[in-house]
């Protein structure tokens, strides 16, 4: 399926092809990155793949970015609205009673006998070459480097199948797996995923626990392994219902896990429940590293692939990448089932520069007093959902979700202090803002009532309201003003921080009768006039129980980094930047084009 894959791409002109030499180690990555910011951006096929490091060659191709865009989405999964139209069909079918409703039930069931995986005799073409034992080795595959903090090579496209322990659970998932010697890799199962509930199983029996990772195929498996879908559902059944035809599945060569037979790749192998590892840091698609943490690892038995497969990677950084056109797709296909929890949820949103599960807008149908508040209850307890850290919800006369100008506006007239609500519960694993791992605070904003009154306070110039603020602290460097015809102006400020930022702030209370909402960010990392970079910094980097202050008619957020300032105790990580040198070097051979302004629009380097 890759190259029918490569040949749709390129029908569609959204495939470029590189011929010149470029390296695994951080240029491939590189060209990758640059070229997924692009509003026209489109997969890259890298022909001539070498291993500078080790004085190798590969005949395999690279290839990135295959969801390059909303057509590329299309083109491998469908309309996604459309789709979540017809899981929405199927959640409210009703007892036919009419000859013709008889007929629509029984195709509709019908249907669904596709979404089994089917299990296969004999090999698939993913078992063309087969290498076992010291032959299976990981240095045969050009596995990317991505960036130079990274603890090594990591395979970020690879599908991971599991298994529970009595065999009635399988589970597909997307995890990054780090290549530690030709026949290791780091399995980074979270506490939350499905891989590590299997995990703890074998483990409580004393047994190696069977993996099999996909690598290639159809790109569908890819999207699939990333879906919220409930615990217990296999993620290929989805694979069927989308695209109304079974997953066609082979057994692995060396354990009993079942795989599509048009992988590219397989790596086979077990995990041995009673041995961890340190894994990372990885730079993550928070844009910032995780650092390293133990995990599982898997020992390899098998490395098999067709006679001619395509090797297929992402890049994961800084907003906006490929995760941002996936990312849509799972909204529009999720939405019926979300609606299952929430009934009155009639739309929602998760910009990709608040990476997911930092920012959620809702749009809901109100019915009483607090409704807004209920529901944001119900989000953080379902699934995926729970670990989102903000949520505003609006009300059904909101403009739409995606019009960012407009519904900004909409927001900005309806905060009010009554309507905040501050909680705590999980977060994902991989935030770094939280003071304890994987708890942490949880931001709700009710901005479904009418505008609130008129501002309250005397607005300034951007430059007047400086000067003012250097007068009473010189660590103060620069500062823009957001929205300022709405009820609840921004001001973000970029700070030179040498103590808690809350001796700041009350510093500045006197100036309070000119600023509605205050944000603070670190002046070295950020721009004041990037919006855009401003909600990911600011989304990735406060924890409601820690970083919000609320003054009179003031609000305040601290997104500094973290430090001993704040009697953080945790490490924080860097953020996610290209090198600097690759990035000349790949410019200068006229592979990319970056300018000044592209360079500070998406902070590539620091």
């Amino acid at each position: 399926m890759m190259k029918e894959a490569i040949a749709l791409l390129k029908k569609h002109n959204l495939l470029k092809i590189i011929d010149e030499e470029l390296d695994i180690y951080l240029e491939i990555p590189h060209v990758a990155y640059v070229e997924v910011k692009r509003p026209d951006s489109k997969a890259i096929l890298f022909t001539n793949v070498v291993d500078k490091k080790n004085n190798k060659k590969f005949d395999i191709p690279v290839l990135m970015n295959v969801f390059c865009n909303e057509e590329a989405v299309q083109l491998f999964i469908g309309d996604g609205d459309k789709i979540g139209r017809e899981i929405e069909s199927l959640l409210k079918m009703k007892p036919p009673t009419t000859f013709s409703e008889k007929l629509s039930t029984f195709g509709k069931l019908f249907a669904l006998k596709n979404t089994i995986p089917k299990k296969l005799k004999g090999k698939g073409e993913c078992q063309q070459v087969i290498k076992l034992g010291v032959e299976a080795k990981l240095s045969d595959l050009p596995i990317l480097t991505t960036w130079e903090q990274d603890g090594g090579p990591f395979i970020t496209m690879g599908q991971v199948y599991t298994t529970s322990l009595n065999g009635e659970l399988k589970n597909l998932g997307m995890y990054r797996l780090q290549v530690y010697e030709d026949n290791t890799l780091g399995m980074h199962w979270q506490i939350h995923k499905d891989s590590n509930h299997f995990f703890h199983e074998y483990k409580a029996a004393g047994k190696k626990m069977p993996v099999s990772i996909g690598i290639g195929g159809d790109p569908m498996y890819i999207w699939c392994g990333q879906a919220p879908l409930p615990i217990g559902i296999f993620e290929l059944m989805l694979y069927g219902f989308v695209k109304n035809k079974n997953a066609q599945l082979v057994k692995s060569i060396t354990n009993d896990i079942y795989v599509p037979k048009d992988n590219d790749f397989i790596i086979e192998g077990f995990v041995d429940p009673s041995k961890l590892r340190i894994e990372g840091p990885f730079g993550d698609h928070t844009g910032y590293y995780t650092l390293e943490e133990e995990y599982p690892f898997m020992e390899i038995t098998a490395i098999t692939h067709k006679k001619e497969p395509t090797y297929l990677a992402t890049v994961v950084g800084k907003p906006p990448l490929e995760d941002k056109y996936m990312g849509h797709a799972t909204e529009r296909i999720f939405l019926p089932l979300l609606k299952t929890t929430a009934p009155d949820l009639i739309d929602y949103y998760m910009p990709e520069n608040g990476v997911f599960h930092n920012l959620i807008l809702a749009k809901i149908k109100t019915l009483y007093p607090g409704h807004a508040s209920q529901m944001m209850h119900a989000f953080w307890g379902v699934g995926q959902m729970s670990f989102v850290k903000h949520a505003i919800f609006v009300g059904e006369d909101a403009p739409s979700l995606t019009n960012h100008e407009a519904i900004v506006e909409y927001i900005l007239n309806r905060v009010n202090f009554d309507d905040i609500l501050v909680s705590r519960g999980v977060v994902d694993a991989l935030d770094h803002s939280s003071p304890k791992f994987a708890v942490g605070g949880k931001l709700g904003l009710d901005c479904t009532a009418d505008e609130i009154d008129e501002l309250g306070i005397t607005l300034l110039s951007d430059d007047e309201l400086l000067q003012k603020m250097q007068h009473i602290s010189n660590e103060i460097k620069t500062l823009k003003q957001y929205f300022t015809q709405t009820k609840n102006p921004i001001c973000v400020i970029g700070v030179d921080k040498t103590r808690n930022q809350k001796y700041l702030l009350e510093e500045l209370k006197p100036l309070f009768d000119h600023i509605k909402i205050l944000v603070v960010v670190d002046e070295a990392k950020n721009s004041v006039d990037n919006p855009y970079m401003l909600v990911w910094r600011v989304t990735n980097n406060i924890d409601s129980n820690r970083d919000l202050y609320l003054y009179g008619h003031t609000i305040c957020l601290d997104a500094t980094n973290k430090n001993s300032h704040d009697n953080f105790k945790r490490r924080w990580p860097d953020d996610v930047d290209c090198t600097k040198e690759v990035i000349e070097s790949l410019v200068k051979r006229g592979i990319i084009e970056v300018d000044e302004v592209f360079e500070k629009q998406f902070r590539l380097c620091q």
